[in-house]
């Protein structure tokens, strides 16, 4: 079982998590435990509201790292404490802000550990404020994070929804899930992909066979979306075209969904023009209906004969405005096949001039569709042929893109 949830982008980095006084402090818990499975190291400074709900011992327990209150600025470690947390700290987000810290942060204040260590970074800020709507709305406090946005501060939400108050309206801090995502957007923003374009391709295509019916494969998209992540914490700018899929969106793609091999043909089509890198780890269909029926085909009328006919060759089209263009620069292709993997992969690999394939085992039941683990194969145009073990597919993601890196430095054609 692969159980390894460290991400490359996270690993030893330190990361300051600061929560201020809100009932959403609770939900800080959360996202400390994500980054310190990821592999971050994080060090929460609490503010003295803050204490009133959650305890520097929940954090230190699931951190493994000591949590600094304002009781550790006043103490023996004061005049050094706050330069020492911020040196070297890869990023500060504070979740939740309220709107009194908003205000203390956008006015250079720093009465407290957590503020005071705020203009000691020299890294990335980011907030999700947590208030009561009124609050929220106040023109003071929109004119406090207007200041802060100025700065090149990272806002995250809030949320509409119900707050503690009992009255709807926005107020609700993001979800750590998503604060996460913003936190990886930003760590990663100046990878080595940064300034480059990747479009990637993911899920299963649906060809109709009447208002209720489709043809259509067991494709997941987890590994479409899984290289979306990895090329956004490489610093790509990431366009996702997927086929049906119940995943969440990563933070920062620019998602377009399709239906059938005919949408997606057209979207991927449209998506690389001045395109670096192109992941086409959709699985297209390859037959659609000749005709669809208008009309749901009732059993009762017996079993209906269906003709199919080939559906659109997408890299191929692709090869022909690559040859005529010289765009997408990389394309990366994906074979799922149930037999002879390495030579039906180098085929396709050869017959669409691709840069690298992916050729993946469907056979097993811990590869392929619908699971969260992958047997793949990467075989390329000098010949190279690279078997990786049963992998997670967010690791088989980064292996693809680390590839895809060094083919964008020439250091393999």
């Amino acid at each position: 079982m692969i159980t390894n949830h460290t991400i490359p982008l996270l690993e030893n980095k330190r990361i300051l998590l600061g929560i201020t006084g809100s009932i959403a402090a609770y939900k800080s818990a959360e996202l400390a435990s994500r980054l310190t499975q990821s592999g971050a190291l994080v060090d929460v400074i609490l503010s003295q509201a803050a204490c009133e709900f959650v305890s520097a011992l929940t954090f230190q327990s699931i951190t493994g790292r000591r949590a600094y209150t304002d009781e550790d600025l006043w103490g023996h470690e004061a005049h050094i404490l706050h330069v020492g947390l911020a040196d070297g700290a890869a990023l500060y987000a504070i979740a939740p802000i309220s709107a009194n810290t908003i205000a203390k942060l956008s006015h250079g204040i720093a009465d407290t550990l957590l503020t005071v260590t705020a203009l000691a970074i020299r890294c990335p800020l980011l907030i999700a404020p947590a208030m009561d709507a009124g609050m929220f709305e106040h023109e003071a406090t929109q004119a406090n994070l207007a200041l802060l946005r100025e700065r090149q501060v990272t806002v995250v939400g809030p949320a509409p929804g119900r707050l503690a108050s009992g009255q709807m309206g926005i107020g609700r801090m993001s979800e750590p899930k998503e604060i996460f995502g913003h936190m990886r957007l930003l760590l990663g923003q100046s990878g080595p992909l940064a300034g480059r374009k990747v479009v990637v391709t993911a899920g299963g295509t649906q060809e109709p066979i009447d208002p209720v019916r489709a043809i259509t494969n067991h494709s997941s998209g987890k590994q479409g979306f899984a290289l979306a992540q990895a090329a956004l914490d490489r610093g790509a700018e990431v366009t996702l075209i997927c086929g049906p899929t119940a995943l969440d969106t990563p933070t920062g793609v620019s998602r377009l969904d399709v239906c059938t091999a005919e949408e997606m043909e057209k979207a991927v089509l449209e998506s690389i023009p001045e395109t670096d890198v192109l992941l086409m780890a959709a699985a297209v269909a390859d037959f659609r209906p000749v005709q669809i029926s208008s009309q749901k085909v009732k059993r009762g009328k017996g079993v209906p004969e269906l003709k199919l006919e080939p559906t659109v060759d997408i890299l191929a089209q692709v090869t022909k405005q690559r040859n005529k263009k010289g765009w997408p620069r990389i394309v990366v292709g994906f074979a799922a096949e149930s037999e002879n993997l390495v030579e039906h992969a180098r085929s396709k690999l050869n017959k669409k001039d691709l840069s690298l394939v992916v050729a993946n085992d469907i056979t097993a039941s811990d590869s392929g569709f619908g699971v969260d683990t992958n047997r793949v194969t990467l075989l390329d145009q000098g010949g190279g042929v690279e078997k990786l073990p049963l992998s997670s597919k967010t690791h088989v993601a980064g292996v693809v893109l680390d590839r895809v890196v060094s083919m964008l430095r020439g250091d393999q054609k």
